[in-house]
């Protein structure tokens, strides 16, 4: 009878014990949507996530010297793929969990649009900063897709990740901001912005890469595949297809 209790009792403990927390890399235009997916995570799984967010070429720097994290992801397919030649992380895990758009938008003015930025009457354009931010990338080949990047080229407010632009923007730093559609709705901004065309751009395909080959890493990569962590990335303004 003991050894039966015994057993039940392991049987309960057993999620808790078996529980971990995933440190994971996160670009900047995805940690609010990974905020909610987090808590779905942890429901299904008993599994915690402790995120770090920045630029997503930072932050492959910062996996390459040998920052403790177990999951990358990147807004890009470019880093994951870097990385796993170099061999770090688990080179057949890596997939594309979302593709995301590019937005631009002005917290004070309604005319966000091409048109906007033809007239170029306006101080400051921030965008991420296109070396190291998939989206600053993204935006600089929108400006000169439109053959506009030589005359703003004196007005561009340059922010470290795409978080930092937004926030140039938002307290009056510049008129307008690239930035990602996916923050938009997350902050319950639904005007004053210009969804991007897609022509514009290349497709900001965002890749995930598992860096260690824990259980816990390996429950994180299955969920973002699954049908809630899509349904969530959905609502925050990612698509699944080029």
């Amino acid at each position: 009878m003991p050894r039966l209790r015994l057993a039940v009792l392991c049987l309960f403990l057993s999620p808790i014990v078996l529980a971990d927390t995933v440190t994971v890399a996160v670009a900047s235009n995805f940690q609010q949507t990974l905020d909610k997916i987090a808590v779905a995570f942890k429901a299904a799984s008993g599994h915690d996530i402790k995120a770090s967010a920045g630029a997503s070429g930072k932050l492959a720097a910062q996996i390459r010297q040998g920052a403790p994290f177990d999951v990358f992801l990147s807004a890009d397919d470019e880093r994951p793929a870097e990385l796993a030649k170099a061999g770090v992380g688990v080179p057949s895990s890596q997939f594309t969990y979302a593709y995301g758009q590019l937005a631009l938008w002005s917290k004070q003015r309604d005319d966000a649009g091409e048109g906007a930025l033809r007239r170029g009457d306006f101080n400051k354009l921030a965008v991420a900063n296109p070396t190291t931010a998939p989206y600053g990338r993204a935006a600089m080949e929108t400006l000169a897709a439109l053959k506009l990047d030589a005359a703003v080229k004196p007005k561009l407010l340059t922010g470290d990740n795409i978080g930092q632009t937004m926030q140039f923007a938002q307290v009056g730093g510049a008129d307008f901001a690239f930035v990602a559609y996916s923050q938009l709705l997350e902050q319950g901004i639904h005007s004053h912005y210009w969804l991007v065309p897609e022509k514009l751009h290349q497709p900001i395909r965002q890749d995930a890469l598992q860096i260690k080959p824990t259980p816990a890493a390996g429950a994180l990569m299955a969920f973002l595949k699954g049908e809630q962590a899509r349904a969530l990335m959905a609502q925050a303004g990612y698509r699944f297809k080029p």
